[in-house]
C-alpha cells in the first residue's frame, strides 16, 4: 500500500500481476480484504497520443503515432475481441487522434500534415479535410457535421460537403486538443497549457465557449461512458488518472495510473485506459 485516507487508498500493483480484481490485505485490520480492480494489458509497443478507439465492428484501433514527422513502419493497429494485434494502416504520418464517423468508417487526423483521413476496412484512407493547421482532436455532430481541434487556438468544423469553417476559437495547448461530443450535442475540449490548472471547455452548437469549474492540471483524452457521464484522463504527476465527472459532485476518480493519456468505451461499459505506450482493459461494473 502507498497511501490510505479514510475515503481512499493506493496501492502498488507489481509488474506481471494479471488484471481482474485482486485482494489486498491491509495491515492492523485482520480478517479485513480489500479489492483493487487492475487493468488487463492488451497491447504495448504503442505511441497514443489521444483516446484508443472501438470501431463499429467491435475492434480496438490503436496507433503509433511517432515523432513530429515520423512514418512508423505500422500508423494503427487493430486487436480483435480475441486481443490478437495486427498491422491496420501504413503510411500515415503522426496519426493523432481517431474518432468512428455517422457512416461506420474510421476516420484519424494528422498533427503534422493538418488533415483528416477517412479508412477503409482493408487499411486503406483517402483524404477528407485538409488546411487544418495542427489537427488533433476529432468528434462528429448529430447532423454529420465533424469538428477537428487545430491545438493553436480553432475549433473547425467540416459539413457533409467537405466545406470548413472556423467554430470556435479557445486558448492554444502546448500539446494537443482532445474532443468529445455530449449526447446533448454539447463539444467538450481539452488542451493542456503552461497554465498552473486548465479548464475542459464546453462548445453549445450555436458556437458559445463556457468553461467548466472543475479544474485540472494537464486533462488529456475525453470521452462519454454508456450514461452518457463525462470521464476526463488528468495527466498530472501524482494526480494521474481517469476521473468521472457529474454534475454537482466532485471528481472521481475511476482508474488511477502514471502517464495516462485516453481512454475509450464500448456500448456494454467495458473501459480501455491507454499510456503512452500500452493499452488496458477494464470489464463492465458488476
Amino acid at each position: 500500500m502507498a497511501f490510505a485516507s479514510t475515503d481512499r487508498m493506493a496501492v502498488v500493483v507489481p509488474s506481471g500481476l494479471e488484471g481482474g480484481d485482486t485482494p489486498v490485505k491491509v495491515a492492523g485490520l485482520p480478517g479485513t480484504t480489500l479489492y483493487a480492480r487492475v487493468g488487463t494489458l492488451l497491447a504495448t509497443g504503442l505511441h497514443q497520443v489521444d483516446n484508443p478507439v472501438f470501431g463499429a465492428d467491435g475492434n480496438l484501433y490503436v496507433t503509433y503515432s511517432g515523432t513530429r514527422g515520423q512514418e512508423a513502419t505500422v500508423s494503427i493497429f487493430r486487436i480483435g475481441r480475441n486481443g490478437a494485434r495486427e498491422p491496420f494502416v501504413h503510411g500515415l504520418v503522426n496519426p493523432t487522434s481517431m474518432v468512428v464517423g455517422p457512416d461506420g468508417r474510421l476516420y484519424v487526423s494528422s498533427r503534422f500534415e493538418g488533415r483528416v483521413y477517412r479508412l477503409d476496412d482493408d487499411g486503406g484512407y483517402e483524404v477528407i479535410a485538409s488546411d487544418l493547421g495542427v489537427a488533433c482532436g476529432l468528434a462528429f455532430g448529430a447532423d454529420g457535421s465533424m469538428f477537428v481541434g487545430d491545438r493553436a487556438g480553432s475549433i473547425f468544423r467540416v459539413d457533409r460537403q467537405g466545406r470548413t469553417e472556423t467554430f470556435a476559437n479557445i486558448p492554444s495547448s502546448v500539446a494537443a486538443f482532445h474532443l468529445a461530443m455530449s449526447p446533448t450535442g454539447d463539444l467538450y475540449v481539452s488542451g493542456p497549457t503552461l497554465a498552473s490548472y486548465d479548464s475542459i471547455r464546453r462548445i453549445t452548437p450555436d458556437g458559445r465557449v463556457e468553461a467548466l469549474a472543475v479544474p485540472f492540471g494537464r486533462p488529456q483524452g475525453l470521452a462519454f461512458d454508456h450514461a452518457g457521464v463525462l470521464h476526463v484522463v488528468e495527466a498530472l504527476a501524482g494526480s494521474s488518472g481517469v476521473y468521472a465527472i457529474r454534475p454537482d459532485r466532485e471528481p472521481e476518480l475511476i482508474v488511477a495510473g502514471a502517464g495516462l493519456v485516453g481512454v475509450a468505451f464500448t456500448s456494454n461499459g467495458q473501459m480501455v485506459v491507454a499510456s503512452s505506450d500500452s493499452v488496458y482493459s477494464f470489464p463492465p461494473p458488476a
